[in-house]
Formats: C-alpha cells, structure tokens, sequence
C-alpha cells in the first residue's frame, strides 16, 4: 500500500518567526496542503512527523530549542490538516522519525510498501525519514518540490545519498494530476 509522509511542517520550522526557520521553507506549504488533502481524499494514508519535544530536550544542546510540546511553534500549519481520523500523527524527541519505537509496527499494520515524502528540511529530518524507510525495505520517492533544504550544498548531498540508496524523485503535480 501506498502512503504519503509529511515530514515535519510546523510553525518553527516553517513560518520567518520560527525557531529554526529555514528560509524558503513557507514556500513547500501549498503543495504539502494540497498533497495531504488529495491523500485523505483518496484514503491514502497520511503519516506526519511532528517534532515534539520537552523544554530539556538533549537536542537543545545543538540546536536553539524549537517545537516544544504545547507551543506554537510546535503546531502544525492549518491548511496542513485534514479531517480528524485521516492524518496518523507520529511524534519524536529526535531528527529521525525512526526515534519513535512505534513506527515500525506502524507501517508493518497498515502494509505501506510505498513512501512519498516531503517536507522540511531535506539534509535533516527529511533525509533521516526517506533513509530509514529505504533501509526498511521499502520503495520511497522523495516529492521535490514540496520539499525544502536550508543549506543548497548540504540538500544536494543529501538527495545524492538518497538517489544512490535507491530512492527516487516525484513532483507533486506528477502526484497531483
């Protein structure tokens, strides 16, 4: 089965006023809108990373502390949402989706062979979600322009580790038409 993977589009990461907001990441939120609706149209499933973490999160000690539980920063975009029940919320106290112990016996349940990914931010989450997924055993495209990097350098580098893992690209009109 098919499902679709929006990897951690929340205020602080997306938004000028965000935490760590990597500039150009509010510009992926009208193709992940639009991908995430035609996934709940089509019951697709639609598996979204949230970055959840306390306020001594072991992170912090590398990055500015971002996307504390119960603040707006840690909120999703509303166009983001859809319908209660259509959207399986995974959160995570890490960079890698695969941090969250019930991730795997997620995705066993419900037979996802396929992964289409996006989100935010390429040589980060995004590359630790599509690398873990190949790593899985399962086939993975990564949805590029509903995709965003911070550094231009370190998103090439991290699209050719994926290409060379086995991963593919997609775009959202692709998906979308």
């Amino acid at each position: 089965m098919r499902a679709f993977f929006d990897i951690d589009t929340q205020m602080d990461f997306v938004f000028p006023a965000g935490a760590l907001y990597g500039k150009g990441g509010e510009l992926v939120i009208p193709k992940v809108a639009a991908l995430n609706r035609y996934a709940a149209a089509h019951e697709i499933p639609l598996i979204s990373s949230i970055c959840n973490h306390p306020e001594d999160a072991r992170e912090f000690s590398d990055w500015a502390p971002h996307c504390v539980k119960g603040t707006f920063g840690q909120r999703k975009p509303a166009e983001t949402l859809v319908d209660p029940g259509r959207q399986i919320f995974i959160e995570k106290n890490a960079l890698d989706l695969f941090s969250n112990p019930s991730v795997p016996a997620l995705l066993d349940s419900l037979r996802i062979d396929e992964c289409l990914v996006y989100g935010v931010y390429l040589e980060f989450c995004v590359k630790c979600a599509v690398m873990g997924l190949l790593k899985s055993g399962r086939r993975v495209s990564l949805v590029t322009d509903a995709t965003a990097h911070i550094d231009e350098a370190a998103g090439a580098r991290a699209m050719e580790d994926f290409l060379k893992a086995g991963g593919a690209t997609v775009s959202a009109h692709q998906i979308l038409s």
